[in-house]
């Protein structure tokens, strides 16, 4: 009788062993900084048209990088007091001053596409959007964005944009 239930038992002790390191080994990829109270990763804005990158979070450390583009996403990957190290849309990482960031809903034009009337790849094309041009970005949904490039409004597709998707991250 003990050892008809013996292979059951020692089913369910794998099993439940099982969820419980499965559920255990899940990353939380997203927390919040004590420094900000923000979550990292996020995508904040360059805040100014010159922003120097550092090696390091002080201004004794190198300038590695001069950034001069208003609004260019940066996803922000970790925090100390008042610098932040960030990601830029190239990969490139480097330390920037707190005070060069804000938040912002802007994203990169990663790859040459379409800017379209709806968010399908058949709908009517409305302009084309180049490499490195800044748009403002509106609410993501099912792959496509609905965004702003000057007076032209309209979807593009979401892998094409740097800053409009968290998943992104690479973390």
């Amino acid at each position: 009788m003990h050892m008809k239930w013996a292979p059951f038992l020692i089913s369910v002790l794998f099993f439940l062993g099982g969820a419980a390191m499965a559920m255990a080994q899940v990353p939380d990829l997203v927390r919040v900084s004590r420094f900000s109270g923000k979550p990292v990763p996020r995508f904040e804005t360059l805040k100014f048209a010159m922003v120097n990158g550092r090696a390091g979070p002080s201004k004794q450390h190198p300038v590695l990088w001069e950034y001069q583009r208003k609004g260019l996403p940066m996803l922000v990957i970790k925090e100390s007091e008042n610098w932040r190290r960030v990601r830029d849309p190239s990969g490139t990482e480097v330390w920037v001053h707190a005070r060069m960031l804000e938040e912002g809903h802007k994203a990169y034009v990663q790859t040459p596409t379409v800017l379209r009337e709806d968010p399908l790849p058949t709908a009517e094309p409305i302009a084309d959007l180049g490499r490195g041009v800044l748009v403002e970005l509106g609410a993501c949904l099912k792959g496509w964005c609905r965004v702003q490039a000057q007076d032209f409004r309209g979807y593009a597709p979401q892998p094409s944009l740097w800053g409009a998707d968290p998943g992104e991250t690479g973390l």
